[in-house]
């Protein structure tokens, strides 16, 4: 158990420091595509018909220094994460990997210029009770054995995902912050979900692990997972955003893992473990809500609106 609560706060800090540098990485490429558009250079690949940010202008966040190492970073939490899950139940690791919320809104202030209101402080300060209450209530892991046939659900579900994702990113367009960061979501829980029920890894079997459906389903919503996170970064606030992953990313597989893979709770805490998932997910929403960017009350004429440092 402390082994993978371990992991599970190291990929927390790794998913964490990434986001923030990811955003940073996002926000610079969108500010130099600004400056082209006011210089009058070609923009129109910029965004979308709807105004949502274009596969190009998310190829050029992409490749800024700032991101890479962001994905670098989610690279090692990934791995991080994919061991927890296999170590803890998924109510635990996934709402404990979501806690990056925390790491991402405290380094928000330093790198990014974040300002907190205080009901996102609260919000924050929730979650972290909400963790604790989990952790004390874990008990075992399943073992994750169900029938080849849901692992071709999860790969088709998986797919699906992507795809309502791309079209509901396109017609959104800069409205599509919060639903790009909840597809995120559910597309990193569909990974942890396939992670526990992979075949082929305890004892290792090359054979088994190419041929598992699950396997692919892993590689499609991690992929599609890591997209629509940086869509949301784009054109969101980054809190926001990583509030709502948290959601995606804490509900489905918490519940999955006890209706379908056998997670369980300590005897007699059950009602504990409940309200700390339930406050986990209520915490997250609260800190999406209070975390869109608002519109200043006031503007006396003829004077510009300043920058807000909320991002």
């Amino acid at each position: 158990m402390f082994i993978g609560l371990a992991t599970a706060v190291a990929a927390s800090a790794c998913y964490g420091t990434g986001s923030v540098l990811q955003a940073l990485g996002a926000k610079r490429s969108a500010a130099r595509e600004s400056a082209r558009a006011e210089d009058g250079a070609e923009t129109a690949s910029a965004v979308t018909g709807h105004g949502g940010p274009s596969l190009s202008s998310t190829a050029k966040a992409v490749v800024t220094w700032a991101f890479i190492v962001g994905t670098v970073l989610d690279a090692v939490g990934f791995a991080l994460g994919a061991l927890a899950a296999k170590l803890l139940p998924l109510f635990l690791s996934q709402t404990v990997i979501s806690a990056n919320l925390v790491v991402t809104a405290v380094l928000g202030i330093w790198v990014l210029g974040v300002r907190l209101v205080r009901p996102e402080w609260v919000s924050v300060g929730v979650v972290c009770v909400a963790l604790v209450m989990l952790a004390g209530a874990a008990g075992h892991e399943g073992e994750g054995r169900v029938p080849i046939s849901a692992h071709w659900w999860l790969l088709g579900v998986s797919a699906l995902l992507v795809a309502v994702g791309l079209a509901t990113v396109r017609l959104l367009g800069p409205r599509a912050a919060i639903p790009a960061g909840l597809l995120s979501g559910l597309g990193f829980g569909a990974v942890g979900v396939g992670v526990r029920m992979l075949n082929g890894t305890e004892p290792f079997n090359l054979r088994d692990l190419v041929g598992d459906p699950a396997l692919y389903a892993i590689a499609l919503a991690g992929l599609g997972g890591m997209y629509f996170h940086t869509v949301a970064l784009q054109i969101g606030s980054i809190n926001g955003a990583t509030a709502a992953l948290v959601v995606g990313e804490t509900v489905v597989p918490g519940i999955l893992g006890v209706l379908w893979l056998g997670d369980a709770s300590r005897a007699g805490f059950a009602w504990l473990a409940f309200i700390g998932f339930v406050l986990a997910v209520a915490g997250a929403v609260a800190v999406a809500w209070y975390g869109n960017p608002g519109v200043p009350a006031k503007q006396k004429p003829g004077e510009k609106l300043a920058p807000t440092a909320r991002t």
